[in-house]
């Protein structure tokens, strides 16, 4: 079997190069139980997941696009004759759910209860942030079995717990632990590579949920973005997570706003970290909860966006 690094190599150049449909790879992390990973992790270039065990498969997360989903399908009919019996939504963003029209006719599709009441909400409106990538024909297919207490389900061998930690990447991630084996599917809480984003979540909920995943021991952690990779993982968010405090508090003191202190600050010792505009939405998380807001209040998402394209310079790309 492979895909069991602890310490994976971050993506290189050629990884970076290529970010073709052709480019993603299913990769076995455990017996019945792989990844299917996106290079480079960028934006919207997302990993799922599907567990085999017991001829009755799981899917975990989809893709951001018809051509990508297509491509997914694929390599799941590649692993296993049997459709996805179930599919689990981790969170509401498009390049996670807005595959799930593919395989709705199979597949009981499950998330949290706040997951699907997002997604309802936000339908298509990812597609309006880079009107240039070719989306394909896609609709929203909302989850048909919701939960908030923590579901298992039982396929073969195979128990995969879904898990509700706190608010971190948003304020209803769901990770699916496969204790026995130990693998984790993080979904956009634990990224590889890639910088953490808590636009619609928490950078201190973010923390103390990554504690929590600490807490749980995996060996293998099959990110939101990027390589599969070991704990490690969580030493790099856990580390960035804090900087982004640390500015804050430093901002707050000498009467900065957030674009400003991103401004001074830089990635850091991030700097090699996709996307690394997205300092500034989580500076701005920081501020608000260094003012007292508890974890996940809404803030002004499109001032956020706004103010992080500016940083950036131009919108970020999107090579999806």
């Amino acid at each position: 079997m492979t895909g069991r690094p602890e310490q994976p190599p971050r993506p290189d150049g050629a990884d970076r190069a290529d970010r073709s449909v052709g480019a993603a790879r299913m990769v076995e992390v455990a017996e019945d139980v792989h990844a299917y990973v996106q290079p480079d992790g960028g934006w919207c270039l997302n990993n799922a997941g599907l567990i085999t065990a017991g001829g009755r498969p799981a899917l975990i997360d989809t893709a951001a696009t018809e051509a990508r989903t297509r491509a997914l399908a694929e390599a799941v009919a590649a692993v296993t004759p049997a459709p996805p019996r179930y599919l689990v939504n981790t969170h509401p963003h498009g390049d996670h759910t807005f595959g799930n029209s593919r395989f709705a006719d199979h597949a009981v599709i499950l998330a949290h209860e706040a997951t699907r009441a997002e997604m309802d909400l936000a339908q298509l409106h990812l597609t309006g942030l880079w009107p240039d990538v070719c989306w394909g024909a896609l609709s929203v297919e909302l989850p048909t079995v919701t939960f908030r207490e923590p579901v298992t389900l039982h396929l073969g061998a195979v128990r995969a717990e879904l898990r509700h930690l706190g608010v971190a990447h948003t304020t209803n991630d769901t990770v699916v632990w496969l204790p026995e084996q130990r693998v984790l599917f993080a979904g956009d809480l634990v990224m590889n590579g890639v910088t953490p984003f808590c636009l619609t979540g928490s950078v201190a909920g973010s923390l103390e949920v990554t504690r929590r995943l600490r807490e749980l021991g995996p060996r293998v952690i099959v990110p939101g973005h990027g390589p599969v990779g070991g704990p490690g993982l969580l030493d790099t968010t856990e580390g960035y997570l804090r900087r982004v405090q640390r500015l804050a508090a430093e901002g707050v003191a000498a009467g900065a706003t957030p674009l400003e202190t991103a401004r001074e600050a830089g990635p850091g010792p991030y700097g090699d970290l996709l996307d690394s505009e997205r300092l500034v939405p989580n500076l701005h998380r920081a501020f608000a909860e260094e003012a007292g807001a508890e974890p996940g209040r809404p803030l002004d998402i499109g001032l956020l966006f706004s103010e992080m394209v500016a940083f950036h310079g131009g919108l970020p790309a999107c090579h999806v």
